[in-house]
């Protein structure tokens, strides 16, 4: 079998690798589409003229584990699937059976599609990863390790449960102006005397009002039982980290969330060529003009990790502080534009100076250490 040239270099919208490599002859490639219902699979053995295509049903562990075995690892077997929802127990199923799983990246393959000239079906799409991967031309993303996705889906959890919290808070202030109360105020909602918010309630409210604050305020106090419980252990595994460790120490206003934050989604080898792809990659680029979009230029671009966003934001509004190293010039973007472009500025800075911390660790980022960081360390 020819041997695959070398992967050009390419960014997109996901984890992509950027480092060049050559690939191993593979004796079976194959593509597989990913669906909630269904697996369908194609695949060919050019050593000895073998083509199959099919579909695996229903689409579950137990279901794809058993269909691998018909596979010999020592032969080289490598299948392409797109980044989309369920790609990880695919890849680590495969991972398990010894075949070698290629993520790709679902916009970059669709404009290797081209344009349509018939119906788009998920033997076609198969087919497609198919190809781009014997042939060479597959977009890859990056495959983190499975505890980097435990961090990324803790982190994704704990905002879940931060945004519903703010919601019901906002909805009891909404419900008590409707109605003419004393104003309560968001804040005293969440952080004031539930005493008096409760006098409020049962003085100037009607039945309904009643019923549904007392029922916001339920939800709220299991959700801030929840948030405490997870914000305690994300804070753990933050200290217990390397890379998260000297991302606190050398960069100012990130903290534990924060710097797990970055550590999950820009860490590992070889990530990015350069801190500008990186800011794409999050999502703080200001996109331009495009003849084949309705997005207007100017605007953020964000794509990628939204709860990376949200903590790089908190975290640049620790420069408005007069003793943060970055105030001169969060001040200067302030008086020029607002304090939002400033803190939008800001984090941009510190996504570029985190990449070139986690690109000289490398995967040693992702080193767990038993002695956890110094308080002073971590308060800032």
């Amino acid at each position: 079998m020819r041997k695959p040239p070398q992967l050009r270099r390419r960014v997109s919208a996901w984890d992509v690798i950027v480092a060049e490599r050559e690939e191993a002859p593979m004796s079976i490639v194959g593509g597989v589409d990913i669906h909630r219902k269904q697996l369908t699979f194609d695949w060919v053995d050019e050593q000895n003229g073998r083509w199959e295509r099919g579909r695996i049903a229903p689409a579950d562990r137990e279901h794809l584990a058993d269909w691998l075995t018909q596979f010999d690892p020592e032969t080289g077997v490598a299948f392409a699937l797109e980044g989309c929802t369920g790609w990880r127990y695919v890849a680590e199923e495969m991972a398990k059976a010894g075949v070698v799983a290629h993520l790709a990246e679902p916009a970059d393959t669709s404009v290797l599609r081209g344009p349509k000239r018939r119906a788009k079906t998920d033997k076609a799409d198969a087919k497609l990863l198919r190809e781009l991967l014997a042939s060479g031309r597959l977009p890859q993303c990056y495959i983190p390790p499975s505890q980097v996705l435990e961090w990324r889906a803790l982190l994704e959890l704990y905002q879940d449960l931060r945004g519903q919290h703010t919601a019901w808070a906002q909805r009891i202030q909404a419900v008590c102006f409707h109605q003419g109360t004393t104003a309560p105020g968001q804040a005293g909602i969440v952080r004031g005397d539930r005493a008096r918010l409760q006098t409020i309630v049962d003085g100037q409210l009607s039945v309904s009002g009643r019923l549904l604050v007392n029922t916001a305020l339920a939800v709220m106090d299991t959700l801030a039982d929840h948030l405490e419980r997870l914000r305690r252990r994300l804070l753990s595994t933050a200290r217990g980290v390397k890379g998260a460790r000297v991302l606190m120490h050398e960069i100012y206003g990130v903290g534990p969330l924060s710097s797990l934050a970055l550590c999950s989604w820009l860490g590992g080898a070889d990530r990015f060529s350069s801190s500008r792809k990186a800011v794409r990659f999050v999502g703080l680029d200001i996109t331009v003009h495009s003849s084949d979009g309705k997005r207007s230029p100017g605007r953020l671009s964000r794509q990628g990790p939204e709860v990376l966003r949200w903590l790089l934001f908190e975290a640049a509004k620790t420069s408005a502080r007069a003793c943060a190293p970055g105030y001169a010039y969060y001040t200067q973007v302030k008086d020029r534009y607002d304090a939002n472009r400033a803190c939008l500025s800001q984090a941009r800075r510190i996504v570029r100076h985190a990449v070139h911390l986690l690109s000289e660790l490398g995967d040693d980022a992702f080193t767990n250490v038993a002695q956890p960081a110094a308080p002073t360390t971590i308060a800032r």
